[in-house]
Protein backbone atom coordinates (compact mmCIF):
# COMPACT_ATOMS: atom_id res chain seq x y z
CA UNK A 1 0.00 0.00 0.00
CA UNK A 2 2.73 2.47 0.87
CA UNK A 3 6.59 2.15 0.82
CA UNK A 4 8.39 5.01 3.02
CA UNK A 5 12.04 4.79 2.17
CA UNK A 6 12.86 0.77 2.00
CA UNK A 7 9.91 -0.31 3.98
CA UNK A 8 6.90 -1.69 2.48
CA UNK A 9 3.58 -1.20 4.51
CA UNK A 10 0.95 -3.46 3.29
CA UNK A 11 -2.99 -2.49 3.48
CA UNK A 12 -3.45 -5.13 6.42
CA UNK A 13 -0.55 -3.39 8.47
CA UNK A 14 -1.30 0.26 7.98
CA UNK A 15 -5.20 -0.63 9.08
CA UNK A 16 -3.06 -2.26 11.90
CA UNK A 17 -1.69 0.58 13.04
CA UNK A 18 -4.17 2.86 12.26
CA UNK A 19 -6.43 1.14 14.86
CA UNK A 20 -4.04 0.88 17.11
CA UNK A 21 -3.19 4.33 16.88
CA UNK A 22 -6.50 5.07 17.63
CA UNK A 23 -6.45 3.53 20.58
CA UNK A 24 -3.58 4.84 22.33
CA UNK A 25 -4.73 8.46 21.23
CA UNK A 26 -8.08 7.73 22.89
CA UNK A 27 -9.78 9.58 19.79
CA UNK A 28 -12.76 7.90 20.91
CA UNK A 29 -13.27 10.17 24.08
CA UNK A 30 -12.66 13.30 21.91
CA UNK A 31 -15.35 13.16 19.10
CA UNK A 32 -15.26 15.96 16.73
CA UNK A 33 -12.25 17.46 18.52
CA UNK A 34 -9.13 19.99 16.51
CA UNK A 35 -5.50 18.09 16.73
CA UNK A 36 -2.09 19.17 16.03
CA UNK A 37 -0.08 16.57 14.98
CA UNK A 38 4.31 16.17 14.71
CA UNK A 39 5.47 13.15 14.78
CA UNK A 40 9.24 12.83 13.16
CA UNK A 41 8.24 8.88 12.40
CA UNK A 42 6.36 9.20 8.81
CA UNK A 43 4.65 5.85 9.69
CA UNK A 44 3.33 6.82 12.69
CA UNK A 45 2.34 10.58 11.53
CA UNK A 46 0.14 8.46 8.77
CA UNK A 47 -1.40 5.91 10.89
CA UNK A 48 -2.66 9.25 13.15
CA UNK A 49 -3.82 11.19 10.08
CA UNK A 50 -5.49 8.29 9.32
CA UNK A 51 -6.82 7.48 12.17
CA UNK A 52 -8.03 11.20 12.92
CA UNK A 53 -10.06 11.27 9.66
CA UNK A 54 -11.70 8.10 10.12
CA UNK A 55 -12.70 9.40 13.39
CA UNK A 56 -14.32 12.68 11.83
CA UNK A 57 -11.63 14.45 13.71
CA UNK A 58 -10.27 17.53 12.16
CA UNK A 59 -6.12 17.76 11.78
CA UNK A 60 -3.63 20.42 11.82
CA UNK A 61 -0.36 18.75 10.19
CA UNK A 62 2.61 19.89 11.41
CA UNK A 63 6.42 19.25 9.64
CA UNK A 64 8.18 17.04 11.60
CA UNK A 65 10.68 19.33 12.61
CA UNK A 66 8.88 21.60 13.96
CA UNK A 67 10.03 21.89 18.14
CA UNK A 68 7.51 21.27 20.74
CA UNK A 69 6.99 24.99 21.57
CA UNK A 70 6.19 25.79 18.20
CA UNK A 71 3.93 23.20 17.67
CA UNK A 72 2.28 24.42 21.04
CA UNK A 73 1.92 27.90 19.00
CA UNK A 74 0.65 27.01 16.52
CA UNK A 75 -1.71 24.71 17.77
CA UNK A 76 -3.34 27.54 19.71
CA UNK A 77 -3.31 29.52 16.39
CA UNK A 78 -5.71 26.95 14.28
CA UNK A 79 -7.78 26.80 17.66
CA UNK A 80 -6.82 23.15 18.40
CA UNK A 81 -8.02 21.11 21.12
CA UNK A 82 -5.21 18.79 21.96
CA UNK A 83 -1.34 18.31 20.46
CA UNK A 84 0.47 15.16 19.63
CA UNK A 85 4.15 15.60 19.58
CA UNK A 86 6.10 12.46 18.92
CA UNK A 87 3.48 10.81 21.89
CA UNK A 88 0.31 9.05 21.03
CA UNK A 89 -0.67 10.49 24.81
CA UNK A 90 -2.36 13.84 24.06
CA UNK A 91 -1.33 17.25 25.35
CA UNK A 92 -4.33 19.29 26.29
CA UNK A 93 -4.53 22.62 24.62
CA UNK A 94 -8.18 23.44 25.25
CA UNK A 95 -11.37 22.45 26.63
CA UNK A 96 -12.91 19.72 24.68
CA UNK A 97 -15.92 20.75 22.55
CA UNK A 98 -18.89 20.76 24.07
CA UNK A 99 -20.53 20.08 20.34
CA UNK A 100 -18.89 17.76 17.69
CA UNK A 101 -17.79 19.87 14.80
CA UNK A 102 -17.45 17.96 11.32
CA UNK A 103 -13.88 16.95 10.35
CA UNK A 104 -11.58 19.47 8.79
CA UNK A 105 -8.09 19.45 7.41
CA UNK A 106 -6.49 22.41 8.99
CA UNK A 107 -3.45 23.87 7.31
CA UNK A 108 -1.53 27.10 7.96
CA UNK A 109 -1.09 29.37 5.08
CA UNK A 110 2.65 30.34 4.09
CA UNK A 111 2.41 33.86 5.05
CA UNK A 112 4.66 34.84 1.76
CA UNK A 113 2.44 37.66 1.41
CA UNK A 114 1.03 38.67 5.07
CA UNK A 115 0.33 36.97 8.58
CA UNK A 116 0.16 33.66 8.04
CA UNK A 117 -3.48 32.19 8.88
CA UNK A 118 -5.64 29.47 9.70
CA UNK A 119 -7.24 27.35 6.69
CA UNK A 120 -9.89 24.73 7.45
CA UNK A 121 -11.62 22.74 4.10
CA UNK A 122 -13.66 19.83 5.10
CA UNK A 123 -13.12 16.09 4.10
CA UNK A 124 -15.74 16.13 1.39
CA UNK A 125 -13.91 19.24 -0.11
CA UNK A 126 -10.60 16.87 0.27
CA UNK A 127 -12.34 14.12 -1.13
CA UNK A 128 -13.50 16.66 -4.38
CA UNK A 129 -10.68 17.40 -5.06
CA UNK A 130 -8.59 13.88 -5.27
CA UNK A 131 -11.46 12.90 -7.12
CA UNK A 132 -11.57 16.06 -9.85
CA UNK A 133 -7.32 15.66 -10.03
CA UNK A 134 -7.85 11.78 -10.53
CA UNK A 135 -10.64 12.16 -12.99
CA UNK A 136 -9.01 14.93 -14.84
CA UNK A 137 -4.98 14.68 -14.67
CA UNK A 138 -5.04 10.89 -16.69
CA UNK A 139 -1.31 11.32 -17.42
CA UNK A 140 0.12 9.36 -13.72
CA UNK A 141 -1.98 6.24 -15.18
CA UNK A 142 0.23 3.29 -14.58
CA UNK A 143 3.61 5.34 -13.11
CA UNK A 144 4.63 5.31 -9.43
CA UNK A 145 4.09 8.63 -7.40
CA UNK A 146 7.17 9.33 -5.68
CA UNK A 147 6.68 11.92 -2.73
CA UNK A 148 10.43 13.83 -2.12
CA UNK A 149 8.55 16.12 -0.03
CA UNK A 150 6.74 16.93 3.17
CA UNK A 151 3.36 14.96 3.12
CA UNK A 152 2.45 17.28 6.36
CA UNK A 153 1.69 19.70 3.17
CA UNK A 154 -1.17 19.63 1.11
CA UNK A 155 1.42 18.79 -1.96
CA UNK A 156 2.98 15.76 -0.66
CA UNK A 157 0.11 14.32 1.23
CA UNK A 158 -3.06 14.83 -1.18
CA UNK A 159 -1.76 15.30 -4.82
CA UNK A 160 1.22 13.05 -4.22
CA UNK A 161 -0.27 10.32 -1.43
CA UNK A 162 -4.14 10.47 -1.08
CA UNK A 163 -4.02 11.14 -5.19
CA UNK A 164 -1.78 7.80 -5.66
CA UNK A 165 -3.50 5.74 -3.45
CA UNK A 166 -6.89 6.79 -5.18
CA UNK A 167 -5.25 5.44 -8.76
CA UNK A 168 -4.13 1.76 -7.08
CA UNK A 169 -0.70 2.70 -6.96
CA UNK A 170 1.96 2.19 -4.25
CA UNK A 171 3.13 5.57 -3.46
CA UNK A 172 6.69 5.75 -2.49
CA UNK A 173 7.19 8.18 0.40
CA UNK A 174 11.02 9.15 0.65
CA UNK A 175 12.01 10.89 4.05
CA UNK A 176 15.35 12.25 2.53
CA UNK A 177 16.63 15.70 0.57
CA UNK A 178 19.56 13.94 -0.21
CA UNK A 179 19.91 14.56 -4.28
CA UNK A 180 22.13 11.38 -4.79
CA UNK A 181 19.37 9.43 -2.56
CA UNK A 182 16.62 10.66 -4.68
CA UNK A 183 18.46 9.90 -7.82
CA UNK A 184 19.36 6.46 -6.70
CA UNK A 185 15.95 5.80 -5.57
CA UNK A 186 14.41 6.83 -9.25
CA UNK A 187 16.55 4.69 -11.07
CA UNK A 188 15.31 1.74 -9.02
CA UNK A 189 12.11 2.56 -9.53
CA UNK A 190 10.10 0.96 -12.78
CA UNK A 191 8.01 4.76 -14.41
CA UNK A 192 8.65 6.96 -11.08
CA UNK A 193 6.56 10.46 -11.28
CA UNK A 194 8.57 12.39 -8.33
CA UNK A 195 6.56 15.67 -6.28
CA UNK A 196 9.49 17.45 -5.16
CA UNK A 197 9.58 21.13 -4.87
CA UNK A 198 11.28 23.20 -7.58
CA UNK A 199 14.54 23.42 -5.59
CA UNK A 200 15.20 19.70 -5.59
CA UNK A 201 14.27 19.59 -9.22
CA UNK A 202 16.52 21.88 -10.59
CA UNK A 203 19.26 20.38 -8.44
CA UNK A 204 18.77 16.74 -9.64
CA UNK A 205 18.97 18.52 -13.28
CA UNK A 206 22.08 19.91 -12.25
CA UNK A 207 23.24 16.09 -11.25
CA UNK A 208 22.44 13.87 -13.54
CA UNK A 209 24.74 12.81 -15.83
CA UNK A 210 24.28 13.42 -19.61
CA UNK A 211 21.87 11.70 -21.68
CA UNK A 212 19.94 10.28 -18.17
CA UNK A 213 16.48 11.77 -17.79
CA UNK A 214 13.68 11.30 -15.18
CA UNK A 215 10.43 9.81 -16.47
CA UNK A 216 7.97 12.26 -15.12
CA UNK A 217 8.36 14.98 -12.56
CA UNK A 218 5.74 17.39 -10.90
CA UNK A 219 6.73 21.25 -10.20
CA UNK A 220 4.67 23.70 -7.83
CA UNK A 221 4.69 25.97 -5.25
CA UNK A 222 6.50 28.96 -7.27
CA UNK A 223 6.90 29.51 -10.80
CA UNK A 224 10.19 27.99 -12.32
CA UNK A 225 12.76 30.72 -13.35
CA UNK A 226 12.67 30.44 -17.42
CA UNK A 227 16.58 28.88 -17.00
CA UNK A 228 15.53 26.66 -14.41
CA UNK A 229 12.59 25.55 -16.94
CA UNK A 230 14.56 24.90 -19.37
CA UNK A 231 17.26 22.55 -17.73
CA UNK A 232 14.88 20.48 -15.84
CA UNK A 233 12.25 20.10 -19.20
CA UNK A 234 15.52 18.86 -20.73
CA UNK A 235 16.10 16.54 -18.00
CA UNK A 236 12.71 14.79 -18.11
CA UNK A 237 10.72 12.48 -20.17
CA UNK A 238 7.56 14.25 -19.17
CA UNK A 239 7.26 17.26 -16.80
CA UNK A 240 3.76 18.36 -15.11
CA UNK A 241 2.86 21.57 -12.93
CA UNK A 242 0.32 21.88 -10.39
CA UNK A 243 -1.54 25.69 -9.22
CA UNK A 244 -3.38 25.92 -6.32
CA UNK A 245 -3.29 27.63 -2.90
CA UNK A 246 -4.37 26.87 0.12
CA UNK A 247 -8.11 27.74 0.67
CA UNK A 248 -8.90 25.77 -2.30
CA UNK A 249 -6.22 22.93 -2.88
CA UNK A 250 -5.36 22.40 -6.74
CA UNK A 251 -6.85 24.25 -8.79
CA UNK A 252 -5.12 23.54 -12.40
CA UNK A 253 -2.82 20.82 -13.89
CA UNK A 254 -0.62 20.99 -16.88
CA UNK A 255 0.12 17.35 -18.21
CA UNK A 256 2.86 18.65 -20.66
CA UNK A 257 4.65 21.64 -19.88
CA UNK A 258 5.95 24.24 -22.81
CA UNK A 259 6.57 27.06 -20.75
CA UNK A 260 7.25 28.05 -17.02
CA UNK A 261 3.96 30.28 -16.89
CA UNK A 262 1.72 27.67 -18.13
CA UNK A 263 -0.09 26.82 -14.91
CA UNK A 264 -2.32 24.24 -16.45
CA UNK A 265 -6.30 23.64 -17.05
CA UNK A 266 -8.62 24.15 -14.19
CA UNK A 267 -9.77 21.19 -12.36
CA UNK A 268 -13.71 20.90 -13.30
CA UNK A 269 -14.74 21.06 -10.23
CA UNK A 270 -13.61 24.75 -9.81
CA UNK A 271 -15.18 27.90 -11.32
CA UNK A 272 -13.04 30.40 -12.22
CA UNK A 273 -12.35 33.96 -13.76
CA UNK A 274 -9.62 35.88 -14.46
CA UNK A 275 -8.66 38.52 -17.56
CA UNK A 276 -7.23 37.65 -21.28
CA UNK A 277 -3.77 37.93 -22.63
CA UNK A 278 -4.12 41.59 -23.86
CA UNK A 279 -5.80 42.39 -20.02
CA UNK A 280 -4.41 40.46 -17.72
CA UNK A 281 -6.53 40.64 -14.27
CA UNK A 282 -6.60 38.95 -10.87
CA UNK A 283 -7.66 34.96 -10.88
CA UNK A 284 -10.65 34.53 -8.80
CA UNK A 285 -12.66 30.88 -7.68
CA UNK A 286 -16.02 31.49 -7.02
CA UNK A 287 -16.83 29.06 -3.81
CA UNK A 288 -20.24 28.40 -2.31
CA UNK A 289 -21.00 31.23 -0.08
CA UNK A 290 -18.51 33.80 -2.22
CA UNK A 291 -15.30 33.88 -3.80
CA UNK A 292 -11.26 32.81 -3.37
CA UNK A 293 -9.20 36.06 -4.27
CA UNK A 294 -5.59 34.64 -5.27
CA UNK A 295 -3.72 37.42 -5.81
CA UNK A 296 -1.92 36.07 -8.80
CA UNK A 297 -2.37 37.97 -12.01
CA UNK A 298 -3.17 35.87 -15.27
CA UNK A 299 -5.30 35.28 -17.83
CA UNK A 300 -6.48 32.03 -19.97
CA UNK A 301 -6.21 30.99 -23.52
CA UNK A 302 -8.24 30.14 -26.09
CA UNK A 303 -7.36 26.98 -25.62
CA UNK A 304 -8.18 26.83 -21.82
CA UNK A 305 -4.63 26.84 -20.36
CA UNK A 306 -4.66 29.36 -17.83
CA UNK A 307 -1.53 31.28 -17.90
CA UNK A 308 0.82 33.00 -14.91
CA UNK A 309 1.90 36.68 -15.24
CA UNK A 310 2.59 37.75 -11.60
CA UNK A 311 1.88 38.71 -8.46
CA UNK A 312 -0.65 41.70 -7.91
CA UNK A 313 1.46 42.28 -4.42
CA UNK A 314 4.79 42.06 -6.50
CA UNK A 315 3.64 43.84 -9.97
CA UNK A 316 5.97 47.31 -9.77
CA UNK A 317 4.38 49.94 -11.03
CA UNK A 318 6.95 52.64 -12.64
CA UNK A 319 5.87 55.76 -13.87
CA UNK A 320 2.49 54.26 -14.50
CA UNK A 321 3.96 50.81 -16.39
CA UNK A 322 3.55 47.89 -14.98
CA UNK A 323 6.84 45.68 -14.42
CA UNK A 324 6.28 41.92 -13.86
CA UNK A 325 9.47 41.09 -11.92
CA UNK A 326 9.81 37.32 -13.48
CA UNK A 327 10.40 38.93 -16.87
CA UNK A 328 13.03 40.84 -15.02
CA UNK A 329 14.34 37.69 -13.68
CA UNK A 330 14.34 35.45 -16.38
CA UNK A 331 16.42 38.00 -18.45
CA UNK A 332 19.18 38.42 -16.02
CA UNK A 333 19.62 34.60 -15.13
CA UNK A 334 19.84 33.87 -19.32
CA UNK A 335 22.77 35.83 -18.86
CA UNK A 336 25.22 32.47 -18.42
CA UNK A 337 26.88 32.50 -14.89
CA UNK A 338 24.16 34.38 -13.10
CA UNK A 339 23.04 31.54 -10.76
CA UNK A 340 19.49 33.01 -9.31
CA UNK A 341 17.77 36.59 -9.40
CA UNK A 342 14.75 38.34 -7.81
CA UNK A 343 13.33 41.44 -8.55
CA UNK A 344 11.76 43.88 -6.29
CA UNK A 345 10.50 46.80 -5.33
CA UNK A 346 11.95 50.20 -4.52
CA UNK A 347 10.17 54.01 -3.67
CA UNK A 348 11.06 56.67 -6.04
CA UNK A 349 10.14 59.68 -5.36
CA UNK A 350 10.33 60.81 -9.36
CA UNK A 351 8.82 57.49 -10.99
CA UNK A 352 6.53 56.24 -7.97
CA UNK A 353 8.88 53.04 -8.00
CA UNK A 354 11.58 51.20 -9.25
CA UNK A 355 13.28 47.74 -9.92
CA UNK A 356 16.15 46.67 -7.71
CA UNK A 357 17.72 43.27 -8.07
CA UNK A 358 19.26 41.22 -5.87
CA UNK A 359 21.24 38.00 -7.70
CA UNK A 360 24.12 35.52 -7.08
CA UNK A 361 26.47 35.02 -9.58
CA UNK A 362 29.76 33.45 -10.68
CA UNK A 363 32.78 35.73 -10.05
CA UNK A 364 33.24 36.47 -13.71
CA UNK A 365 30.04 38.20 -13.66
CA UNK A 366 30.47 41.87 -13.09
CA UNK A 367 27.53 44.24 -11.96
CA UNK A 368 28.44 46.38 -15.15
CA UNK A 369 28.19 42.99 -17.22
CA UNK A 370 24.97 42.43 -15.90
CA UNK A 371 23.53 45.99 -16.31
CA UNK A 372 24.75 46.28 -19.41
CA UNK A 373 23.57 42.85 -20.70
CA UNK A 374 20.08 44.04 -18.90
CA UNK A 375 19.76 47.11 -20.90
CA UNK A 376 20.05 44.94 -24.30
CA UNK A 377 17.07 42.84 -22.63
CA UNK A 378 15.05 44.86 -21.22
CA UNK A 379 12.76 48.16 -21.93
CA UNK A 380 13.93 51.40 -19.98
CA UNK A 381 11.08 51.19 -17.04
CA UNK A 382 12.44 47.58 -16.66
CA UNK A 383 15.73 48.67 -16.33
CA UNK A 384 17.14 47.59 -12.56
CA UNK A 385 17.91 50.89 -11.02
CA UNK A 386 20.14 48.81 -8.16
CA UNK A 387 22.05 45.43 -8.66
CA UNK A 388 22.50 44.24 -5.44
CA UNK A 389 25.06 40.63 -5.56
CA UNK A 390 24.42 38.07 -2.72
CA UNK A 391 26.53 34.70 -2.15
CA UNK A 392 22.83 33.02 -1.75
CA UNK A 393 19.49 34.06 -2.18
CA UNK A 394 17.25 33.60 0.58
CA UNK A 395 14.85 30.97 -0.89
CA UNK A 396 12.26 28.68 0.83
CA UNK A 397 12.87 24.91 0.74
CA UNK A 398 9.83 25.05 -2.18
CA UNK A 399 11.55 27.66 -4.41
CA UNK A 400 9.38 30.27 -2.92
CA UNK A 401 11.06 33.69 -1.90
CA UNK A 402 9.05 37.11 -0.52
CA UNK A 403 10.15 40.17 -2.29
CA UNK A 404 8.38 42.06 0.62
CA UNK A 405 10.67 40.43 2.83
CA UNK A 406 13.98 40.66 0.27
CA UNK A 407 13.02 44.08 0.44
CA UNK A 408 12.79 44.78 4.12
CA UNK A 409 16.60 42.76 4.23
CA UNK A 410 18.37 45.18 1.71
CA UNK A 411 16.39 48.38 2.69
CA UNK A 412 19.88 49.67 3.70
CA UNK A 413 21.66 48.63 -0.11
CA UNK A 414 23.06 52.00 -2.01
CA UNK A 415 20.24 54.27 -3.80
Amino acid sequence: MIRIDDRHYSRVEVEALTAGHAGQARLSDRPGARFAVCFASTIDWLALFFAIRAAGGSLLPLHPSTPVEAARRLAREASCHALYHNSLKPEEIAPRPATPAPGQLLQMSSGTTGAPKCIARSWTEIDREIESYVGSFTEPAGMTPVIACPTTHSYGLISGLLAGLRRGAEPVILDTTNPKFLLKALREIERPLLYASPVILHTLARLMPEGERIHAAMTSGTLLPEPWFERIRGKTVHLFQQYGCSEAGCIAVNPDMAASADLGRVLPHHRLTTGTREAPAEIVLSVPGGEIRTRDLGYRRDDGMLVFVSRLDDTINVAGLNVYPQEVEDVAMALPGVTDAVAFRRTDRFAGERVALLFSAAPEVTEPMLRDWCRKNLADHQQPGELIRADALPRMANGKISRRAVATRYAEAAP
